[in-house]
């Protein structure tokens, strides 16, 4: 063993790499999500050099979902998308999404239009190329530490959407949801949607448990369903109406999470 450790290291690290990969779980996932995250940065830098001859500018959304989307066949990922007619739509909108954890960028990919901008916290910024790529990419970055400056930016958002032709993605529970439900969602997207009199589309992830665990150190090949519900008009709405309005989007949206997630059924055994 010593001989050989000497004459070939590298080839008996790569085979105790191997061993390790199979028989640890733990090792396994920490490997998987690190090379998730490093490839998440390499892509960005193609982002960024098919986005640099056009500066900032929504348009480049799309090299980012193209870069991404290879992503599910590497990790073994088998994404079912129903409701795709809801995403056919000229007219500008708020697209809402829930959050569980990094692997929703993948899923973001799979339905995000031509033109639909994703709204991230201020801190994605500043992750090297995969800051620099969403910034080029038209992201919008609010700082939820500073709600007034989160509240004005979104507002500049709302007069822009009819202006400039775009539209947005949003996740309304504001940080990852590990629970295996959904979190209270916040009002930002709703109020956005109000101002600028755009119907807002829900999507939905059904839950990542069957094939992803952050507690119990597992991520596997597996399969996610992506349900688009159809939009809910805002047009008429005012801000009293947005506290009504984020409570009906959040109910169907959580009915539809549970039916996609296999937990009706499982509640009926």
């Amino acid at each position: 063993m010593e001989l050989l450790l000497l004459h070939y290291p590298f080839t008996c690290l790569f085979i105790m790499f191997l061993v390790l990969y199979q028989v640890n779980p733990a090792f396994r996932y920490f490997c998987k999500m690190n090379f998730y995250k490093l490839c998440l940065f390499a892509l960005s830098t193609l982002v960024i050099m098919m986005s640099i001859p056009r500066g900032r500018n929504v348009e480049n959304v799309k090299f980012f979902r193209m870069t991404i989307l290879p992503l599910k066949y590497i990790f073994g990922l088998k994404i079912v998308v129903k409701g795709k007619e809801n995403l056919r739509t000229k007219e500008p909108f708020v697209l809402v999404l829930n959050h569980q954890t990094s692997l929703d960028i993948m899923m973001a990919a799979e339905i995000l239009p031509h033109r639909c901008v994703p709204v991230a916290k201020k801190e994605v910024l500043y992750m090297g190329t995969f800051g620099l790529g969403c910034w080029l990419a038209g992201f919008i970055f609010v700082d939820r530490k500073k709600r007034e400056q989160s509240i004005a930016t979104l507002t500049e958002v709302a007069h822009s959407l009819h202006k400039e032709n775009f539209s947005v993605l949003i996740f309304p529970e504001g940080t990852r949801n590990r629970g295996g439900s959904m979190l209270p969602f916040k009002r930002g997207a709703f109020h956005l949607a109000v101002k600028a009199q755009v119907p807002i589309i829900p999507a939905v992830i059904s839950s990542y448990h069957d094939f992803y665990n952050q507690k119990e150190k597992r991520f596997t090949p597996g399969k996610s369903i992506i349900q688009i519900l159809p939009k809910v008009e805002t047009l008429g709405l005012g801000p009293d109406d947005v506290p009504k309005l984020t409570e009906q989007v959040r109910d169907s949206m959580l009915t539809t999470y549970q039916e996609i997630s296999g937990m009706t059924n499982k509640a009926s055994h």
